[in-house]
């Protein structure tokens, strides 16, 4: 299964068949086939017919719309509802329940254990920044015994800002100053770093609201995030796992220079920091090398927690 990424102005997109056609004028310049998509991607002034959606639709295919130079999320479309209301009763039983406080404290401390082992795998390697990074694990480490005792979402939440703001003082040590990151920012992103994490952060979570819907979960009912009008809350709960995953992709694409400076953009208008044109196709290429290697963990990660509401195993985490 496979994503496809559509980045060029003015195509004309028709089905042929059981193909994805691509024209230029009355010039075809490519078929992509169906049957091993599960997402298309969108950015662009892309022309196409409802025809073309019913045929993604009706194959299950995920698409989603982004726009501008920041590729900013637009929409997207989605086959069919999982049929399973009975999963999705007891999700919403157990979102009112003690299960949900539980449930938070875990996705922390897992993204908190993460953390560390990120900053151990770059200790092995860096030794100039063993003050910084040892300094961020001795506080992440007292945060992850505070988070088993927290007794309150709004007391996980204050022990999650804290680790934050430790994490990524000593994350922006791992990249060149050139880069001008200084911790995490969005809204826009202000510097190259903070640009591929929220890029990735949102790639990430529409990956994962795909799988929710595929086991007929509700995506805008999570535990830890509460339920806020339009938000895909189960997965904002889900990514925050990966969070440490996603830092350490774009750290090594930095540090390996598979993306430099060079790469991006900085917006004379205030809309802030954007890969270029020409780098989003070998972002593009970078990213679904590393997705390909995750997509089995973000897939059964949701099937844990599906099993665990509807069955009540006791831990999703192994």
């Amino acid at each position: 299964m496979g994503t496809l990424y559509i980045d060029r102005k003015d195509l004309d997109l028709r089905i042929e068949g059981h193909a994805i056609a691509f024209y230029s004028g009355k010039q075809r310049e490519g078929v992509v086939p169906i049957a091993p998509l599960n997402k298309v991607v969108i950015l662009g002034n892309i022309h196409l017919q409802t025809s073309f959606l019913h045929k993604l639709a009706t194959n299950n295919i995920s698409v989603i719309f982004l726009s501008g130079r920041r590729m900013k999320f637009s929409g997207r479309l989605s086959g069919k509802i999982h049929k399973n209301g009975l999963l999705r009763l007891k999700q919403y039983e157990k979102a009112q329940s003690v299960f949900a406080r539980q449930f938070s404290c875990e996705i922390i401390q897992t993204k908190l254990k993460k953390q560390l082992a990120f900053f151990d795998d770059v200790l092995s390697r860096r030794k100039d920044l063993k003050l910084e990074l040892s300094k961020a694990q001795e506080i992440l480490k007292s945060i992850v015994v505070k988070v088993a005792g927290a007794h309150s979402q709004d007391s996980l939440r204050g022990f999650e800002g804290s680790a934050a703001s430790a994490y990524f003082k000593a994350y922006a040590t791992l990249f060149a100053s050139s880069l001008g990151f200084g911790g995490r920012a969005r809204r826009p992103p202000p510097d190259p770093v903070n640009a591929l994490l929220s890029l990735t952060y949102t790639l990430v979570h529409f990956e994962i609201v795909r799988e929710i819907e595929i086991i007929g979960l509700d995506p805008s009912i999570g535990f830890y995030h509460s339920f806020e009008y339009g938000r895909e809350s189960l997965a904002c709960d889900l990514v925050e796992i990966f969070r440490p995953d996603v830092d350490l992709l774009v750290y090594v694409l930095f540090r390996d220079r598979k993306l430099d400076l060079s790469d991006f953009s900085q917006s004379e208008s205030g809309d802030g920091c954007y890969l270029k044109k020409a780098s989003r196709k070998k972002y593009f290429f970078l990213y679904e090398d590393w997705a390909q290697q995750m997509r089995s963990a973000w897939r059964d990660c949701v099937r844990s927690l599906a099993r665990r509401i509807a069955d009540g195993e006791v831990a999703l985490f192994d």
